[in-house]
């Protein structure tokens, strides 16, 4: 073939969609292929030239249009719909763990002996309920006991007071025929019973102890259960002055003997603050001239030797201003009382100092 019959290169066409390529194609189709009059005369190979020419040509568009085609997209991608993020929720805080109430100490009153100069330990206990400072347990000796048994029972300051101000000594006094002792002490012991609602020590609502000393060997005891008359009764047995006080197999006396103020006994009760109430009657300057009068007075050296041991183990050491105060004097109650509120009231701030230290 000559090089004039070749076709002109074809410029690129931009591709078509399939369904004109089709259109394109089918007219091709279409076209009429009437020989011309100067072809009419010419041998076949000559007179058909033009014609495949113009076919080629169409058939080559056709190609590349489906070409163009097929690597077009049929279809537009799916489109992925926009998920919101789940919420984000705010972190809270931690828990704050409250912290546990602060634990007060065990508060324990050691109340001690002086026969008619106990009635101050109701001015202390009085002051104590006023300022809210509870008082979990008691241990008393002597005149200690007795208060301490009748405010282990339930009653208040007040009602000690009350009673205090209308208790008949002669009540609880049964004189004896004076073999071992002057007064025998039953008296006593039933006043007790009645004042606590015949109740055994271990009933009683606040745990109380009471100290007494065994006649046959000198060494302290501390009476945690049983009847609460005959507790109170072998504790204050002065002797000579009581009989002493059989209980079980052994005899018992007055447990001043031992401990005048009971600190030690109320540590051993569980106090972790023991507030001490001396009461006890320094040794008369005078010396006395009967014999009753010289073995109190012998009591009173000893006692105070005993105390100035045990009251270094208390917190706190109350001792109301009772100068010219006689233990045998019941007349002198209601101003006892008001000097136990006077000792307590000033010793207020050692009291809330001792328990705060040991507040955990």
């Amino acid at each position: 073939m000559s090089a004039d019959l070749l076709p002109a290169p074809l410029p690129v066409a931009a591709p078509m969609p399939v369904a004109a390529a089709v259109v394109a194609t089918a007219a091709v189709a279409a076209v009429p292929t009437r020989p011309s009059a100067r072809s009419a005369g010419t041998s076949a190979a000559t007179g058909t030239r033009p014609q495949r020419w113009l076919r080629r040509a169409v058939a080559a568009f056709a190609v590349c249009a489906l070409s163009a085609c097929a690597v077009m997209p049929t279809s537009a991608p799916p489109v992925t719909p926009a998920v919101a993020p789940p919420p984000v929720e705010a972190e809270l805080p931690a828990p704050i763990t409250p912290k546990p109430p602060p634990k007060p100490p065990r508060v324990g009153l050691a109340l001690g002996g002086g026969a008619a100069r106990g009635f101050a330990h109701v001015g202390v206990i009085q002051v104590l309920e006023e300022q809210g400072i509870k008082v979990d347990l008691v241990a008393g000796t002597s005149a200690g006991s007795l208060v301490g048994a009748l405010y282990a029972s339930g009653r208040n300051g007040r009602e000690l007071a009350t009673l205090a101000e209308t208790m008949d000594e002669g009540a609880i006094t049964d004189w004896t025929f004076p073999m071992r002792g002057l007064i025998r002490g039953e008296a006593l012991a039933k006043f007790i019973r009645e004042k606590t609602g015949n109740r055994s020590i271990e009933q009683l609502p606040v745990p109380l102890g009471i100290v007494a000393t065994d006649l046959g060997d000198g060494t302290p005891i501390m009476f945690r259960q049983g009847d609460v008359g005959t507790a109170v009764r072998a504790s204050s047995a002065v002797p000579a002055v009581f009989q002493p006080v059989k209980i079980g197999t052994r005899e018992y006396v007055d447990g001043g003997l031992v401990a005048p103020v009971p600190v030690r006994y109320a540590r051993q009760m569980g106090a972790d603050v023991v507030i001490a109430v001396d009461i006890s009657e320094p040794p008369d300057p005078k010396v006395p001239g009967d014999a009753m009068r010289m073995l109190l007075q012998t009591f009173s050296i000893m006692g105070r030797s005993i105390s100035q041991y045990e009251l270094k183990e208390a917190d706190v050491v109350l001792r109301p201003r009772l100068d010219g105060f006689s233990g045998s004097d019941f007349t002198v109650r209601r101003r006892a009382i008001q000097v136990g509120r006077e000792a307590a009231t000033a010793m207020l701030p050692q009291i809330r100092r001792a328990i705060a230290a040991k507040t955990r």
